[in-house]
């Protein structure tokens, strides 16, 4: 099982015209605790199942299980979900050696604009550009799956 290491920040600024990707991400949550969850995913044009373990206490860090599987499954497997559904649009941004997701959400979440940096340890150096704001990194809120269950805009 892989660990996965990301810090988490608010956006403040333009960046979409720094993108050189982007893609309409759909998911769901079969099962959203804080110890762990069950994710069924579409990203483009593929489907994803993951499993997430519970962060570590300083919210960096979390054990991480993902696989890919045909989309029609994920599109079914939906059915199988929590009430509730994370729409967004993902761009990707290079920094530096590092590239950052920025997530636009909808639906619920709209107004809500996020950016990941997956790093290979704890303490591995990184560019934080402009249009990045104040790292949210271990706020639970900004989890999807609290999303799901407490939209932001409802905050």
């Amino acid at each position: 099982m892989a660990k996965e290491t990301e810090r988490k920040f608010l956006v403040k600024g333009p960046y979409k015209n720094l993108a050189f990707n982007q893609l309409y991400i759909k998911q769901g949550y079969i099962s959203s605790h804080s110890e762990s969850s069950v994710r069924i995913r579409t990203k483009g044009d593929k489907g994803y199942i993951t499993i997430k373990g519970e962060s570590n206490v300083s919210g960096l860090s979390r054990f991480e299980w993902e696989k890919e599987i045909p989309t029609e499954e994920a599109e079914d497997l939906f059915q199988l979900c929590e009430p509730g559904l994370i729409e967004k649009i993902r761009y990707e941004v290079k920094v530096g050696k590092h590239i950052y997701e920025v997530d636009e959400f909808f639906g619920e979440n709209i107004g809500l604009t996020v950016a990941e940096i997956e790093l290979s340890s704890e303490t591995e150096e990184f560019i934080k550009p402009d249009w990045i704001g104040i790292e949210v990194t271990g706020d639970k809120r900004y989890y999807n799956a609290n999303l799901i269950k407490l939209p932001f805009k409802k905050w």
